[in-house]
Formats: C-alpha cells, structure tokens, sequence
C-alpha cells in the first residue's frame, strides 16, 4: 500500500497554492512513495554502537583560515547602483 497518494500530493499542492497536472500529481506521489520507502529502510540499520553526535563534522578536523585575495574597495563598488563614501547605499528596511 503506498504511503504517499495522489490525494496527499493534491492537498499539499492546495496547501501551497500549487497548480499541478494529474500526471504531476501521479508523478510525485510515485516518487514521495519512494523517498519515504527509503527513509524506512534507515530504520532498519543497527546504530547500538555508533556513538551519539550532535554535529556531522567532526570539530577537530577544521582547517586554518588562510588569508587570500582581496578585491580592493573601489573595484567592488564599482558595480554598485549606488555607493558613496565608499559604502553600498540601500534602502532603508527598518523604520
């Protein structure tokens, strides 16, 4: 029975204003289906000995920074639709 159907897909099209075709809808139920068949099969993987991490990368394996080129001022305003005094000038956001 397929965990992901053609309903799921059309509500969470409605859900995010998305206008998609049967066939698109048939599609990505199809392929839904797959990615969570897969997400369970993780499930089944023995981690008893696989020590707790909260990060991927491990800390200790960061390379040095290394100063490299540095593009001068004047060449990086340069293509600014409005500098001065040597500072990009934007729109106000915050009143």
């Amino acid at each position: 029975m397929p965990r992901a159907t053609v309903e799921t897909v059309a509500h969470v099209a409605r859900l995010a204003r998305l206008h998609l075709t049967n066939d698109e809808k048939a599609l990505f139920a199809r392929q839904l289906d797959e990615i969570l068949v897969w997400a369970e099969s993780l499930q089944a993987l023995d981690v008893a000995d696989v020590p707790a991490m909260s990060h991927a990368h491990a800390s200790d394996s960061w390379r040095e920074d290394q100063p490299g080129p540095v593009v001068d001022r004047e060449r990086a305003l340069s293509g600014a639709p409005d500098a001065a005094e040597g500072l990009f000038r934007v729109p106000r956001v915050i009143g």
